[in-house]
């Protein structure tokens, strides 16, 4: 009688431990977030911001976030002594996750695709990536997991730039001279007027701004600060080192000087 009630129990001992090892298993083996049977993780991670039926110029779904605490990319490009270029990805609010490609969508993680002209030419799952010479611009986009594009106000999270031509090797490069903006504040007039200002990455900024009120000038996407006294000019002087379109104002009057386009 106690072998006979023990197979029972051995078989229900032996039943729960493959569920736990199923449940473990999750998908395919990866861990990610379980899904029913016939839902791709697109369809199951929809809480992860919300899956759109446009797709981008990969043919790939976005999944919009708000703005605020989406994922950021920008791109520095540096060129390589046997060819192409060294790509360096600066991400914000966001982690390379190469460990779970092809899981669930999760908040500011996954991968970054890479377009040369806009044709995908590789993926990324680092920082670090290579392309080839030949190309004049270069789209990097953000990815979750399970390949839908990370996208806000509709539009993929993306950063581009352009690509010249790669040095040959041992060639100098030239270093781009000083430059100095003066900029005079009288009640909510800015002079010169607020206008975009063409400068090249590597170049070193000076600004030199007089205003007639106390206030704060903060230079956006390099989180520098001066404080601006009355009658007094206040001199701040930066290295370009970001490319990018970046605006210069007052914290507290909330006046635009200028905006600083860096190529």
């Amino acid at each position: 009688m106690s072998a006979r009630r023990g197979a029972p129990r051995a078989a229900s001992a032996l039943l729960a431990l493959a569920l736990a090892a199923a449940l473990l298993a999750g998908c395919g083996g990866r861990p990610t977030t379980h899904h029913k049977p016939g839902t791709g993780h697109q369809e199951a991670t929809g809480g992860n911001g919300t899956l759109l039926t446009a797709r981008d110029s990969t043919r790939h779904r976005l999944r919009e976030v708000p703005a605020a605490g989406a994922p950021a990319v920008r791109i520095e490009t540096r060129p390589d002594s046997e060819g192409g270029w060294n790509v360096h990805l600066l991400v914000e609010r966001f982690r390379f996750t190469p460990e779970s490609t092809g899981g669930a969508a999760l908040p500011g993680r996954g991968h970054a695709r890479l377009l040369a002209d806009g044709r995908e030419t590789a993926r990324a799952y680092g920082p670090w990536a290579h392309v080839p010479a030949g190309a004049r611009t270069l789209t990097a986009r953000l990815y979750a997991d399970d390949h839908t594009a990370w996208a806000v106000a509709g539009r993929p999270v993306e950063a581009t730039v352009r690509l010249g031509a790669p040095p040959a090797a041992g060639t100098p490069t030239a270093v781009p001279a000083d430059r100095t903006l003066t900029i005079t504040v009288t009640g909510d007039s800015v002079q010169p007027p607020p206008s975009r200002v063409e400068l090249k990455k590597g170049e070193r900024l000076t600004l030199r701004v007089t205003g007639d009120r106390a206030d704060t000038l903060h230079v956006h996407g390099y989180d520098r600060e001066l404080p601006l006294t009355p009658g007094t000019t206040a001199t701040l002087t930066l290295t370009l080192d970001r490319t990018g379109l970046f605006e210069v104002e007052t914290h507290e009057s909330g006046l635009v000087l200028t905006q600083l386009v860096v190529r």
